[in-house]
């Protein structure tokens, strides 16, 4: 995945069977996050990210995509009903993420209007050894993005849990 060229398309399901293609959000800003039912971080970033796409208020939009192999469609359902953050896309064969070399839920890309990759990694600072977060990048890069510049940090290693993939 490199940096200001376009992101590959995808066609998904979500966990109630309806189809999703990347470039049906064409226009606008696009959020993907490869997401998890079991992942704590995962679990953490959904109560942020959610407000934030809450407070955009349609002008970004988020794709959660589900690719570990280990949850099953009714884990992944009950989470996602649980947490509020349908649609959730099932990657039941991990094909979109290993198109986009993702490692981690999360693991966030975020695409300009145009389609094009300007960020992808974590969602904000917190570590191992920094267990507050004291900056959001998915926050940053999108109001940059909003305000019609770039994001000022374009890749940060995510941080999460490992994405299964099971064969």
């Amino acid at each position: 995945m490199k940096l200001n060229q376009p992101a590959p398309d995808f066609n998904l399901k979500d966990l109630e069977g309806y189809e999703h293609s990347l470039a049906d959000y064409r226009g606008d800003i696009v959020i993907i996050n490869f997401w998890s039912a079991e992942c704590p971080h995962a679990a953490r970033v959904d109560l942020g990210l959610l407000l934030l796409i809450k407070e955009w208020g349609g002008k970004v939009h988020l794709l959660q995509i589900a690719s570990n192999g280990n949850e099953s469609l009714e884990m992944l359902k009950a989470v996602a009903d649980e947490r509020g953050t349908n649609p959730v896309l099932y990657d039941d064969d991990h094909k979109v993420a290993d198109l986009y070399e993702a490692t981690n839920t999360p693991h966030i890309y975020i695409l300009d209007a145009e389609g094009m990759l300007q960020y992808h990694g974590a969602y904000d600072d917190m570590a191992f050894r920094q267990r507050i977060a004291t900056r959001n990048y998915v926050e940053e890069a999108v109001k940059n993005l909003l305000k019609g510049s770039k994001p000022q940090v374009t890749h940060v290693l995510p941080f999460g849990c490992t994405i299964a993939r099971v064969d």
